[in-house]
C-alpha cells in the first residue's frame, strides 16, 4: 500500500500558531446539536458556507465529530476530509485527531491517515499522544506495516513513543501487522503498565485469529500475579469463542464472578458471544436474561446467536422485544436479523426488515447484501438473487458471487453457475473453493468438458484446496484434526473408530454420499475413502472414543460440512444416542436422535 510518507521535517513540537477569534454567533449554528444525519448535516453545511461560516470553530467540530464517530461509512470520512481540507490553517491537533480517530475506524484508510499526519508536520502544529494513537491504529486497521513503522519512527523522533498510550497501540499496530517479532520487542521493553501491553498483545493475537497466542499470553498473566481487567477478559472470551473452547469459557465465567466483573455490560455482552460460538445456547441465554441492564450491542449479539444456532423466529420475536423497549437497532442488529430469515428460510419476512433498514436511517452494507443474495438463493430464486447483485449500487464483491455460485451447486443449475463463476474470476481467481464448487456442479449434471477446463485451469494457477481442519475440545485440551492427515498424536485411533463407526452405520442404512468429491476420475470406492477420513469425522470419532456415554460433542469446523458428514452426523447422533453440535464456516447445527436442527436447509 502506497502513501505519502511522514517526511515532513519542521522544527519538532512547534508551539500552535494563535487561534483567530470566531465570528459572532449565527443563527444557523443553533440548528447543529439537531443535525443527526449525514444529510442533514450536508444541508446545514451549505447554508452555513453561504453565511460565510465554513471555517467556524464549532460547526467544522460538530460536522468532523458526526462524520468520524462509530458506524461512520466511506461516505462520512469523505465528506470530513472535504471539510477539513477547506480550513485554511487549523491551529491546533483537535481537528487533526478528531479525523485521525475516524481513519482508525477505516480498515483502508491508513494513506490517507498518513497524508493528514504530513500535513500536521508542515503546518508546524505539535502532535501530541493522541495523535499517534489514532494514526497507529488506522495503520493497524489497515494492516500497512510500513506506514506504522514510519508513524513509529516520527513518534520516537518527537519523544512519544514511550508513553504509557502509545506504547500499547505500538505493540497492537506490529501484532496486527503480522510482525511478531517487532510487537514482542516492544512488549519486551514495556516499563509502564504492564497490564495495559499484556491486553494489547491478547487483544492484538484475537483480531489476527491466533486464540492459541492470547490464551498462552493469559497464562503468563496469571503465572506473574498481574491483574485482570475487562479488556483482559472481553480478549480472553474471544479467544475461547474462536476456539470453540466451552469448557475454558466457562472456568473464564467463574473466574468474572470471582472478581467482580460480572455485572458489567460489556463482559455479560462477551459471554453471551462466547456460549453462543462455542455451541451452548442455553447458557448464552441464562447469561442474556440474567442482565440487570442491556445496552444495543447486548441485544445486537443475542439475536445474532439465535440466528447462528437457526432460531429464525426467536432471533426476530427478540428484534420486536428490543424495539419495544425504545432500543434503537444498528447495522449489526440488522444483520442479525437478516441472517435468521436466510437461515430459516423467512423470505418475505428477510426482504422486509431489508427494506426497513432505510426506515432507520440505516445504509446497508457488503454483509446485509450477502444475507439478501443468500436469502434468495437458498429458497431457489437464483436468476432474481444474480439481478439482485448485478444491480447493487456498490461493487459486488467475490463474496456475494460466491454465495450464489454455492447456491448454484446445491440446486444443481450450471448454465447460472457458469455465468457466476466467470464474475468471480474477474475479481478474485486465487480461490481454490470456487473452482472445486463449480467443478463438482459439472461433474454432477454431466458437463464433462467443462469440469476438465476448471481443472485445467485450477491446476495452471496453482490454485489448491483449504485443507478441511476440524476441533473438538475434551477436559480443556482442544483437539485439532485435518482431513486426510495424520498429524494428531492420537490420529490413529481416531481414523480406526471412524472405520468402527461407520460399519455400524451401514447396518442403519448409511451410504457413502460421493457426489461431491472433487477427485472425480476415482472409481466410486476410491472416493468413499477420501470421504471417510474427513477432519469432522475424525473429530466426532474422536470425542466418542475420550468422552462418557451420552456426553454432548461439539465441533467447530473451518470450512461448511459436506453433505456425507451431515448425514453422517445426524446417524451418528441417532445410533451412539449423543447430541452433537457442529459449528462450520456458515452456522450451528445442533444433531439429535437422527435430526438436524438445520432441518437440511443450510
Amino acid at each position: 500500500m502506497s502513501s505519502a510518507p511522514l517526511t515532513a521535517t519542521p522544527a519538532p513540537l512547534l508551539p500552535a500558531k494563535p487561534k483567530s477569534p470566531p465570528p459572532q454567533q449565527h443563527p444557523v449554528l443553533s440548528h447543529l446539536p439537531h443535525c443527526t444525519s449525514l444529510h442533514a448535516l450536508a444541508q446545514l453545511h451549505g447554508a452555513a458556507v453561504k453565511a460565510g461560516l465554513a471555517a467556524h470553530p464549532a460547526l467544522v467540530t460538530r460536522l468532523l465529530t458526526l462524520c468520524t464517530g462509530p458506524g461512520a461509512g466511506p461516505a462520512h470520512l469523505a465528506y470530513a476530509r472535504q471539510v477539513f481540507d477547506r480550513v485554511p490553517h487549523p491551529a491546533d491537533a483537535l481537528w487533526y485527531n478528531t479525523l485521525l480517530r475516524g481513519y482508525a475506524r477505516s480498515s483502508s484508510a491508513s494513506a490517507s491517515a498518513a497524508r493528514v499526519f504530513v500535513r500536521i508536520l508542515e503546518e508546524g502544529v505539535a502532535p501530541d499522544t493522541y495523535t499517534f494513537v489514532s494514526l497507529l491504529k488506522a495503520c493497524a486497521a489497515a494492516r500497512a506495516g510500513e506506514e506504522g513503522r514510519q508513524a513509529h519512527a516520527m513518534a520516537v523522533k518527537l519523544g512519544a513513543a514511550g508513553h504509557d498510550y502509545v506504547r500499547p497501540t505500538l505493540i497492537n499496530m506490529y501484532a496486527e501487522c503480522g510482525d511478531a517479532r517487532a510487537a514482542r520487542v516492544m512488549f519486551g521493553g514495556a516499563d509502564g503498565d504492564c497490564v495495559v501491553s499484556y491486553n494489547a498483545m491478547i487483544a492484538a493475537a484475537v483480531r489476527s485469529s491466533r486464540p492459541g497466542e492470547a490464551l498462552v499470553l493469559f497464562r503468563e498473566m496469571q503465572a506473574k500475579g498481574l491483574k485482570r481487567t475487562f479488556v483482559t477478559v472481553i480478549s480472553v472470551l474471544s479467544a475461547c469463542a474462536l476456539l470453540g473452547a466451552l469448557e475454558l469459557g466457562r472456568w473464564v465465567h467463574d473466574y468474572v464472578r470471582k472478581i467482580g466483573l460480572g455485572s458489567l455490560v460489556k463482559v455479560s455482552t462477551a459471554l453471551i458471544d462466547m456460549y453462543a460460538k462455542c455451541g451452548s445456547l442455553e447458557d448464552a441465554v441464562t447469561v442474556f436474561q440474567g442482565m440487570e441492564s442491556r445496552d444495543r450491542q447486548a441485544w445486537s449479539v443475542m439475536i445474532v446467536a439465535y440466528a447462528n444456532h437457526g432460531y429464525g423466529r426467536e432471533a426476530i420475536s427478540l428484534f420486536e422485544q428490543m424495539k419495544k423497549q425504545g432500543m434503537k437497532p444498528d447495522d449489526i442488529t440488522f444483520l442479525g436479523v437478516l441472517y435468521a430469515c436466510s437461515h430459516s428460510g423467512l423470505v418475505s419476512e428477510g426482504l422486509q426488515y431489508f427494506a426497513d433498514m432505510k426506515d432507520h436511517g440505516i445504509v446497508p452494507g457488503i454483509k446485509h447484501y450477502g444475507c439478501v443474495t443468500d436469502l434468495l438463493a437458498r429458497s431457489g430464486q437464483l436468476e432474481r438473487a444474480y439481478k439482485f447483485i448485478d444491480e447493487l449500487p456498490i461493487n459486488p464483491t467475490p463474496i456475494l458471487w460466491r454465495t450464489l455460485l454455492s447456491a448454484c451447486g446445491g440446486h444443481g443449475d450450471v448454465e447460472l453457475g457458469k455465468r457466476v463463476f466467470e464474475r468471480i474470476l474477474e475479481l478474485d481467481d486465487s480461490h481454490g473453493g470456487d473452482y472445486v464448487i463449480f467443478s463438482n456442479l459439472c461433474a454432477n449434471t454431466g458437463y464433462w468438458e467443462e469440469m476438465n477446463r476448471v481443472r485445467k485451469l485450477m491446476s495452471e494457477k496453482g490454485v489448491v484446496k483449504v485443507p478441511g481442519c476440524s476441533s473438538i475440545e475434551i477436559d480443556n485440551t482442544v483437539h485439532e484434526f485435518f482431513a486426510g492427515d495424520g498429524r494428531h498424536p492420537k490420529s490413529q485411533e481416531a481414523r480406526k473408530m471412524v472405520d468402527e463407526v461407520i460399519d455400524q452405520l451401514k447396518l442403519f442404512g448409511y451410504v457413502p454420499d460421493t457426489s461431491h468429491v472433487f477427485h472425480v476420475e476415482m472409481v466410486e470406492e476410491e472416493k468413499a475413502i477420501s470421504l471417510k477420513y474427513h477432519s469432522e469425522k475424525l473429530a466426532i470419532a474422536f470425542g466418542l472414543l475420550n468422552t462418557a456415554p451420552g456426553a454432548t460433542l461439539r465441533v467447530v469446523k473451518n470450512l461448511r460440512v459436506c453433505p456425507d458428514c451431515h448425514s453422517m452426523a445426524k446417524l451418528v447422533s441417532m445410533v451412539f444416542n449423543r447430541r452433537i453440535i457442529l459449528r462450520d464456516l456458515n452456522r450451528f447445527h445442533h444433531f439429535e436422535e437422527g435430526i438436524c436442527s438445520c432441518g437440511d436447509y443450510w
